[in-house]
């Protein structure tokens, strides 16, 4: 009896191994920030701090949060994730965690990223909004806050290292918003 040989999964283990050495992570980036890992850093503490609880509870002011604003944040909560599964595979090869872009990738400007240059930040922010709102917690809101300001910076690192890549990143830099239109510190096109 012969054996039929074993499915064998698209990526295998060793390239799914060299994913983080593609996209430029490695031990000593978390030490000297060389790829912009401290941006990366603070952006993965201030979302996985959306799980604490809020604060203070909705309750502890003496009425309870509008059921409309919990449901309007669960709606915005899940729109974002939406917009995050567009912009994640909308960038193909071009992925990575960090502000510096992958040497040799090409320049994604359609779809999510015809929309705004940054919708990844775009939906963690949507998702962020939608969490505050549900919880109706100033805790939440603080995060929120703080995520504008790294994602913010974030990409303006990136953009630097996108325009010396691509010569044509200037002329999509004038006609995209960066991440929220119109809002100063999220969107700089004119500067």
């Amino acid at each position: 009896m012969t054996r039929s040989p074993k499915f064998q999964p698209e990526f295998s283990r060793t390239a799914l191994a060299n994913i983080p050495r593609r996209w430029g992570l490695s031990w000593g980036g978390w030490f000297d920030n060389r790829h912009g890992e401290w941006w990366l850093m603070a952006q993965l503490a201030l979302i996985a701090a959306h799980l604490l609880p809020p604060w203070p509870a909705p309750g502890a002011w003496g009425y309870a949060w509008p059921l409309p604003l919990a449901l309007g944040g669960a709606v915005l909560f899940l729109v974002g994730l939406g917009l995050a599964a567009q912009a994640f595979w909308g960038l193909g090869s071009s992925l990575t965690p960090l502000p510096d872009p992958i040497p040799g990738a090409p320049l994604v400007v359609s779809g999510a990223y015809g929309r705004c240059r940054h919708p990844l930040y775009q939906a963690v922010l949507l998702c962020s909004l939608g969490v505050t709102l549900a919880l109706g917690s100033l805790l939440h809101l603080a995060l929120l806050l703080a995520l504008c300001a790294v994602l913010g910076g974030k990409a303006r690192r990136e953009e630097r290292a996108l325009a010396a890549l691509h010569p044509d990143y200037a002329a999509y830099r004038l006609r995209t918003p960066a991440i929220i239109p119109r809002l100063p510190w999220l969107d700089w096109r004119g500067l």
